[in-house]
């Protein structure tokens, strides 16, 4: 499998996308007039989300990579996700919060997962890319 190393400006692009928003939807929720109980909700579901789709894509890479992986925390990384992605849905459903600021809620948590997938597979290429250059290396020198 050839590794290729992703651009700097797509790096940097990825951490953009999950910095603006994350910092987005924690300045509305911050901003929002709502109960704090309801605040620590969705502010839960972000982080959950987030760790959520990170495991989930390790996953996948680990398996595509052959390196093994249980089922059993594959399945569960598959259905953490969904979960995650089903709690925001229904919390946004029954919140009394404006349309706009629903789609707001729902657009900069879209963001940021796809976001933290993404920065992910960068970190995970880079670190691929940096093993193969030292073992390389290693080889060179023997």
């Amino acid at each position: 499998m050839t590794i290729q190393a992703p651009t700097k400006s797509y790096t940097l692009a990825s951490v953009a996308a999950l910095v603006i928003g994350t910092v987005a939807y924690g300045i509305g929720l911050f901003n929002a007039e709502m109960p704090l109980n309801e605040k620590g909700y969705y502010l839960i579901i972000m982080l959950y989300g987030l760790f959520s789709m990170v495991s989930l894509q390790k996953t996948i890479r680990d398996k595509a990579e052959g390196i093994k992986t249980s089922s059993i925390y594959q399945t569960l990384s598959w259905a953490s996700s969904g979960f995650a992605i089903a709690l925001l849905a229904v919390g946004l459903y029954n919140a009394e919060l404006a349309l706009s600021e629903k789609g707001f809620y729902a657009m900069a948590y879209v963001l940021s997962l796809f976001a933290a997938v993404t920065v992910q597979k960068n970190v995970r290429d880079k670190d691929a890319l940096a093993t193969a250059d030292k073992d390389q290396a290693e080889f060179i020198t023997e």
